[in-house]
């Protein structure tokens, strides 16, 4: 593994960053939260436009750039680091390699290259709090039961004269209320032979009602669907192996997750040593203190680890190279760790302005918080690594 990146991808660091400084300000960003749609419209734009990020990981056959999921990861981070309110982790990350994966060719050649335009948003809708078992990062469920398992409950599809009919609700869908397509996940074929398969559902669709819902983190807007007997289009056909595409899913996101929380862990932290070289108490500044100096010294350490766990997850994701199943959860897990550590030492060390609900270092409290919520906890996706690794099996069992 050669661990030094390209020019071309230390210039999409660069490039990325500076954009996001000029358009991503802390005061930019709470008005963006609190739009309808719950992120900045114009920044999208501007980063579809110049710079192709909706498209860097989908082939130049498809309207993309033609990148892996290295380079997407490194995007992450940037938009990570500033909690750029985008639509890029729900539609480029969660969604489009789905289509990509699973679609006709007629799908592909009609969606992706909108998406990689900037022209088309999208959303992964998985039943019930489940998305980290769909993408099988806390656990593997084979059935699909996460989906509602047939019975009432979840999402359910049938048969309709001219295609098919979606029927249920799903709560916590990452951009639900806003995208234009939403990929529904949804049992067919009854309880006994019950099976999960894709649906592609419009935004507009009749019979789909959809509302924001209020979340921890404001930063990472999202919606609630309910499905009423709704026209949906199959993605690719009957014989797609979903829940295996879901899983080989479950890497790429992890990685990308894991890269954007230590984006935003390292510049938690870097505000915070800011902030401690120019305070001051009994005369001298705060970060001349020995302890203070080894509190950030250890979540500097955290911090670093993480990000070269992020980095080897996202190229084991890209190779696929061995332990790649593995690789996203344990780097994803890490990652959330050191957020965690770093928006706590910044809260702390920042003094009383910083236990102020307005100050910045609690968006970056709430997006760790946030995500654990939403595909942690990490005690279980490190206990899931180590199931899948087989760690704890006696030899010759």
């Amino acid at each position: 593994m050669d661990a030094r990146f390209t020019d071309e991808q230390e210039e999409i660091r660069r490039t990325l960053r500076d954009l996001l400084d000029k358009r991503c300000s802390p005061q930019e960003l709470r008005a963006a939260v609190d739009t309808p749609a719950g992120h900045d419209r114009a920044l999208w734009t501007a980063l579809a436009g110049h710079l192709g990020l909706p498209g860097l990981a989908l082939p130049e056959t498809c309207g993309g750039v033609g990148g892996t999921v290295t380079e997407m990861a490194l995007a992450c981070e940037e938009t990570g680091r500033a909690l750029a309110p985008t639509p890029l982790l729900a539609t480029a990350v969660l969604a489009a390699p789905l289509l990509l994966a699973l679609g006709t060719g007629a799908q592909r050649a009609g969606l992706l290259p909108r998406i990689a335009s900037g022209g088309l948003t999208a959303a992964l809708a998985v039943p019930g709090p489940a998305l980290a078992t769909a993408l099988a990062l806390t656990g593997h469920d084979r059935r699909g039961q996460w989906a509602g398992g047939g019975r009432a409950g979840g999402v359910q599809a049938r048969r309709a004269e001219g295609g098919w009919r979606v029927y249920g609700q799903v709560d916590q869908v990452l951009d639900g209320h806003s995208a234009e397509l939403l990929v529904v996940a949804a049992h067919t074929g009854g309880f006994a032979r019950s099976r999960v398969l894709l649906f592609l559902v419009r935004g507009d669709a009749a019979g789909l009602t959809r509302v924001r819902q209020t979340a921890l983190d404001a930063t990472r807007p999202q919606g609630r669907i309910q499905l009423r007997d709704v026209p949906a289009e199959l993605l690719g056909d009957e014989a797609a192996d979903v829940l295996s595409a879901l899983a080989r899913l479950g890497g790429t996101a992890a990685a990308c997750l894991a890269a954007e929380a230590v984006g935003a862990a390292g510049r938690v932290l870097e505000r915070t040593v800011e902030y401690v070289g120019q305070r001051e108490q009994f005369g001298r500044p705060v970060g001349s203190f020995q302890a203070v100096k080894h509190r950030l010294a250890d979540a500097y350490v955290q911090v670093q680890a993480a990000r070269s766990a992020a980095y080897y997850a996202a190229w084991a994701a890209a190779a696929p190279a061995p332990g790649a199943e593995t690789a996203g959860s344990l780097a994803l897990a890490q990652a959330l760790e050191a957020l965690r550590r770093a928006a706590a030492e910044g809260i702390q060390l920042h003094g009383g302005i910083g236990f102020t609900w307005e100050h910045e270092a609690h968006l970056y409290f709430k997006r760790a918080a946030g995500d654990e919520l939403l595909v942690g906890p990490v005690h279980r996706l490190r206990a899931h690594a180590a199931d899948a690794a087989h760690v704890f099996e006696e030899a010759g069992t």
